[in-house]
Protein backbone atom coordinates (compact mmCIF):
# COMPACT_ATOMS: atom_id res chain seq x y z
CA UNK A 1 0.00 0.00 0.00
CA UNK A 2 1.70 3.30 -0.84
CA UNK A 3 2.37 5.58 1.88
CA UNK A 4 -0.55 8.45 1.97
CA UNK A 5 -0.15 12.27 2.71
CA UNK A 6 -2.11 12.57 6.01
CA UNK A 7 -4.31 15.21 6.56
CA UNK A 8 -2.53 17.48 9.01
CA UNK A 9 -5.89 19.78 9.32
CA UNK A 10 -9.51 19.23 8.66
CA UNK A 11 -9.34 21.43 5.53
CA UNK A 12 -6.73 19.16 4.08
CA UNK A 13 -9.13 16.35 3.59
CA UNK A 14 -10.69 18.50 0.63
CA UNK A 15 -7.45 19.32 -1.28
CA UNK A 16 -5.90 15.48 -0.56
CA UNK A 17 -9.56 14.31 -2.24
CA UNK A 18 -9.23 16.41 -5.22
CA UNK A 19 -5.91 15.25 -5.91
CA UNK A 20 -6.46 11.49 -5.71
CA UNK A 21 -9.84 11.56 -7.12
CA UNK A 22 -8.50 13.19 -9.88
CA UNK A 23 -5.11 10.87 -10.27
CA UNK A 24 -8.00 7.69 -10.57
CA UNK A 25 -7.35 6.69 -6.95
CA UNK A 26 -9.98 5.30 -5.32
CA UNK A 27 -7.78 3.29 -2.64
CA UNK A 28 -6.85 6.67 -1.80
CA UNK A 29 -9.70 8.52 -1.11
CA UNK A 30 -11.14 5.47 0.55
CA UNK A 31 -7.87 6.18 3.26
CA UNK A 32 -9.29 9.97 3.69
CA UNK A 33 -12.16 8.14 5.28
CA UNK A 34 -12.15 6.12 8.92
CA UNK A 35 -12.87 2.71 8.64
CA UNK A 36 -16.82 2.69 9.67
CA UNK A 37 -17.68 5.98 7.75
CA UNK A 38 -20.91 6.80 6.33
CA UNK A 39 -21.00 8.77 3.14
CA UNK A 40 -24.56 9.95 1.65
CA UNK A 41 -23.47 8.43 -1.52
CA UNK A 42 -25.11 7.84 -4.33
CA UNK A 43 -27.57 10.56 -3.99
CA UNK A 44 -30.55 9.09 -1.55
CA UNK A 45 -28.38 6.63 -0.52
CA UNK A 46 -25.38 5.71 2.08
CA UNK A 47 -22.33 3.43 1.20
CA UNK A 48 -20.75 2.51 4.81
CA UNK A 49 -17.33 1.25 5.69
CA UNK A 50 -13.57 2.46 4.10
CA UNK A 51 -14.08 -0.98 2.02
CA UNK A 52 -17.26 -0.56 0.30
CA UNK A 53 -15.93 3.79 0.04
CA UNK A 54 -13.40 2.55 -2.00
CA UNK A 55 -15.46 0.06 -4.02
CA UNK A 56 -17.79 2.73 -4.89
CA UNK A 57 -14.95 5.27 -6.02
CA UNK A 58 -13.72 2.87 -7.77
CA UNK A 59 -16.61 3.06 -10.46
CA UNK A 60 -17.37 6.49 -9.73
CA UNK A 61 -13.17 7.26 -10.82
CA UNK A 62 -13.42 4.49 -13.59
CA UNK A 63 -15.76 7.45 -15.55
CA UNK A 64 -12.26 10.14 -15.17
CA UNK A 65 -14.47 12.51 -13.48
CA UNK A 66 -12.58 15.67 -13.27
CA UNK A 67 -12.55 17.87 -9.90
CA UNK A 68 -12.30 21.50 -8.81
CA UNK A 69 -10.73 23.11 -5.76
CA UNK A 70 -13.23 24.04 -3.59
CA UNK A 71 -12.32 27.24 -1.48
CA UNK A 72 -13.69 25.58 2.19
CA UNK A 73 -15.92 27.47 4.50
CA UNK A 74 -14.27 28.37 8.14
CA UNK A 75 -14.18 25.12 10.15
CA UNK A 76 -16.45 24.11 13.01
CA UNK A 77 -14.11 22.13 15.91
CA UNK A 78 -14.63 20.87 18.90
CA UNK A 79 -12.19 19.01 20.80
CA UNK A 80 -11.42 16.46 18.30
CA UNK A 81 -14.39 16.65 15.82
CA UNK A 82 -14.92 19.27 13.22
CA UNK A 83 -17.50 20.18 10.93
CA UNK A 84 -15.72 21.14 7.18
CA UNK A 85 -17.68 22.66 4.22
CA UNK A 86 -17.40 24.08 0.83
CA UNK A 87 -19.93 25.89 -1.56
CA UNK A 88 -19.67 23.18 -4.38
CA UNK A 89 -18.95 24.84 -7.74
CA UNK A 90 -21.48 21.85 -9.29
CA UNK A 91 -24.50 23.80 -7.96
CA UNK A 92 -25.42 20.95 -5.65
CA UNK A 93 -25.98 23.14 -3.25
CA UNK A 94 -23.23 22.34 -0.31
CA UNK A 95 -21.18 20.33 0.75
CA UNK A 96 -20.62 19.28 5.18
CA UNK A 97 -17.94 16.59 6.47
CA UNK A 98 -17.87 15.55 10.34
CA UNK A 99 -14.58 14.74 10.81
CA UNK A 100 -12.53 13.57 13.71
CA UNK A 101 -8.80 13.66 14.66
CA UNK A 102 -6.73 10.38 15.13
CA UNK A 103 -4.22 9.33 17.95
CA UNK A 104 -1.66 10.41 15.62
CA UNK A 105 -3.19 14.11 15.25
CA UNK A 106 -3.91 13.47 11.84
CA UNK A 107 -8.00 13.87 10.65
CA UNK A 108 -10.12 11.48 8.85
CA UNK A 109 -13.46 11.95 7.15
CA UNK A 110 -16.51 10.28 10.23
CA UNK A 111 -19.68 11.34 7.79
CA UNK A 112 -19.52 13.23 4.62
CA UNK A 113 -22.68 14.58 2.74
CA UNK A 114 -20.91 15.09 -0.91
CA UNK A 115 -24.23 17.13 -2.04
CA UNK A 116 -27.23 18.48 -0.55
CA UNK A 117 -30.84 18.08 -2.76
CA UNK A 118 -33.56 20.34 -1.72
CA UNK A 119 -36.63 18.36 -0.75
CA UNK A 120 -39.15 17.66 -3.03
CA UNK A 121 -42.53 18.59 -1.76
Amino acid sequence: MPEYEKAMRPEDLTRLFVERSNAGDAAGVAELYEENAVLAYPPGGQTVGREAIRALWEKVLAGRPHFEPEQPLPTLTSGDIALTSTPPKDGTGARAQVVRRQPDGSWLRLLDQPEFVPPTR
